[in-house]
This record gives structure tokens, C-alpha cells and sequence, in this order.
């Protein structure tokens, strides 16, 4: 009996050891392979690390070249030119290069300068003038072109339908002042004069779109408005000269070839009492005793904000819409008030002039 007990106190033990030994087996086992899966998890996380550094590392060093083409050398245009290259050189440092040059005025240079930059394949056009975004819209369809100093992409395009939006490898900046209150500073100012005339540029297609719209406003507020073009520089003097014969008032609006003849201007008007009413303070400064202007360095930097956001991948560029200059200001220039006995309103800031 004693034997029995003995042979049945031993089965149970072997029984229980090889549960045991089982038990062991099988908690070894569930810890090697949570162990392995989170050597693999770990591994997986340390490369998605690795190429994210990798990335960024990668941002970090790509450059960007953007060329710049300018139709002419005058305030406005040097301004938008400056603030869009102060825009970018802030967002990029030395990783933006650019290759800036002027037309000289002349509308062949645009395009081969346009052409000069598709060449070498840059990243980002910017076309500062009417003529040059024509020049590169006809150059490129495919490298991103930003307008600064445009005043109606419609005209300047020759668009059908404009909503705002240009689409395509083209959208920009405009300097439209409001015409509404550019006649109504005129009406303030002279509330007796009789004629108007409207001195412009007859090639920059900008420029017949403001006399055309600023004449109906001012014909609606009385005034008598004839236009008087030049087709360029050559003959500007003789048309001021009709045009300062026959008018009480002149305006001329944002056009970059009176811009650059401003001292003809100013030596025919100012001598026969007759003030000028400019588009933007470059030509006010000149020639001008006021305007409702925008600030083109402020133009010049928005467009660098968006060229950036082209640039980066962060916006595309077909689907951005066409930024306008957030303000306006009142401005006169003293010198010019003063000699034809002009005294402006309050509200109206004297040009700071250089010395």
C-alpha cells in the first residue's frame, strides 16, 4: 500500500513540473515576441526620424534663383523691386539669388531678358511693369510669373473674363489707386476749374485704362476732360506743352514713361500756373502738387510674401488671386503748392523730398 501511495505521490509531481515547465515555455515565448515587435516599432520610428531630418536638412539647403526684370529706372518701380527682394531675402537669407535687370523702356529688352531668364530655367519670374509681365507671359508657361506695378491685369492680358484670379503660371500685384477718390481729390482741390487734360503714355495699355475710367468720373463731377498721349519719350514735351494750353487741371496717372520724364513736365506746367493731379508719389514728387497714392515698396513686398509661398510649395500660384495695396494716403508736395499758391487740406501729408 505504502509502494501504491509512493508511485502515485511522484506521477502527481512529475505532472506538476511539466505544467510548469510548460507555463515557463510559453511566458518566454510571449516576451521574445513583444520584445521583437518593439525592436521593430523602434526601428521603424528612428528611420521615419531619419529621412524627416533628411528633409529638413534638405529645405534647409535648397536655393532658389528668381530673376527680375524692370521696364525703367524711376521711384516707384526701384520701390516695388526693393520690397519684393527685401520680402524674400528675409524668408530665405542667402539660399535666394537674383538676377535683376532693366529694360531700359524698351519693350524688345523685356522679352529678351525674359528669355535670358527661361533659359536658365530660374524659379520665379518677377515682371515689374505692364510690358515686362507681357513680355513674360508671351516667354514662359510654366515658370511661375509674379506682376508688381500692374494696374489691370485684364488690360494688360488681354483677358475676356477676369475674376480676380489670372490662373495658369501668372498672378501678382496691382497698384490700382482708387479712381473714385484720385477725382475727387481733383474736385477738392480745384472745385473751379472747367478742363481737364489727361497726359499719358499711349503705348502702355495700363495708363489709357485710367484716363478712360477717370475721365468718366470727372466728366460726371463737371469737368470738361480731353486726353493727350505720347507714344514715348520724344514727343512728351510737345504734347504737355498742348496740354498745359488748353487745360486748368492736369492729371496724369500711374505711367512709367511720365515717370521718367517728370523735370519736362514740371518745366512746362509749373511755369504756366497749371498744377498736375499724379497717379503715385514718384510723379507727384516731380511734377505734381498731389495724389492718392500707395506705397510701392509695401506693393513690392507682398508680392515677395507670395513668391515665397510659391517658392516653398505652400501655395499654387494658378490659384492665387490678385493682391491690391491695403492703403492709401493724401499727399502733397510743398514746393510745388507753394509756387502756384496752392494750400491743401489738413489731411493731406507732405512728400518727404531729398535735399
Amino acid at each position: 500500500m505504502k509502494k501504491m501511495l509512493a508511485i502515485l505521490l511522484c506521477a502527481t509531481m512529475a505532472f506538476s513540473l511539466a505544467a510548469c515547465g510548460s507555463s515557463s515555455s510559453s511566458t518566454s515565448s510571449d516576451t521574445t515576441e513583444e520584445t521583437a515587435e518593439e525592436e521593430t516599432e523602434e526601428a521603424e520610428e528612428a528611420e521615419a526620424e531619419a529621412e524627416e531630418a533628411e528633409e529638413t536638412a534638405d529645405a534647409a539647403t535648397e536655393t532658389y534663383t528668381v530673376g527680375i526684370c524692370q521696364l525703367v529706372q524711376h521711384d516707384a518701380l526701384d520701390a516695388a523691386t526693393q520690397g519684393f527682394k527685401d520680402a524674400l531675402t528675409e524668408a530665405f537669407g542667402d539660399a535666394v539669388t537674383f538676377d535683376e535687370q532693366n529694360a531700359q523702356g524698351d519693350s524688345n529688352t523685356c522679352s529678351t531678358i525674359i528669355n535670358s531668364f527661361v533659359s536658365a530655367d530660374v524659379d520665379l519670374i518677377l515682371a515689374n511693369a505692364t510690358a515686362v509681365l507681357q513680355a513674360a507671359q508671351a516667354g514662359t508657361d510654366t515658370i511661375p510669373i509674379l506682376g508688381t506695378s500692374i494696374t489691370d491685369y485684364a488690360t494688360a492680358l488681354e483677358l475676356d473674363s477676369f475674376d480676380g484670379t489670372v490662373g495658369g503660371n501668372i498672378s501678382g500685384t496691382s497698384d490700382l489707386a482708387p479712381l473714385t477718390e484720385q477725382a475727387a481729390m481733383l474736385a477738392e482741390l480745384f472745385p473751379d476749374a472747367e478742363t481737364v487734360g489727361l497726359v499719358y503714355c499711349s503705348a502702355e495699355a495700363n495708363s489709357q485704362y485710367q484716363v478712360d475710367n477717370i475721365q468718366v468720373e470727372l466728366e460726371a463731377l463737371g469737368y470738361t476732360c480731353t486726353q493727350y498721349s505720347f507714344s514715348d519719350s520724344n514727343d512728351i514735351a510737345t504734347v504737355v506743352q498742348s496740354a498745359a494750353d488748353a487745360s486748368d487741371v492736369i492729371y496724369v496717372p500711374t505711367d512709367n514713361t511720365a515717370a521718367s520724364n517728370t523735370e519736362i513736365i514740371d518745366n512746362i506746367c509749373r511755369p504756366a500756373g497749371v498744377p498736375v493731379i499724379a497717379g503715385e508719389e514718384g510723379i507727384c514728387e516731380g511734377c505734381g502738387v498731389a495724389t492718392l497714392s500707395i506705397s510701392y515698396y509695401d506693393l513690392g513686398y507682398t508680392t515677395g510674401e507670395m513668391a515665397a509661398r510659391i517658392l516653398t510649395g505652400e501655395e499654387d500660384i494658378s490659384t492665387m488671386a490678385i493682391e491690391y495695396a491695403p492703403n492709401v494716403t493724401k499727399e502733397y508736395n510743398a514746393e510745388i503748392c507753394e509756387d502756384l499758391g496752392i494750400t491743401v487740406p489738413d489731411d493731406y501729408v507732405a512728400i518727404a523730398t531729398e535735399e
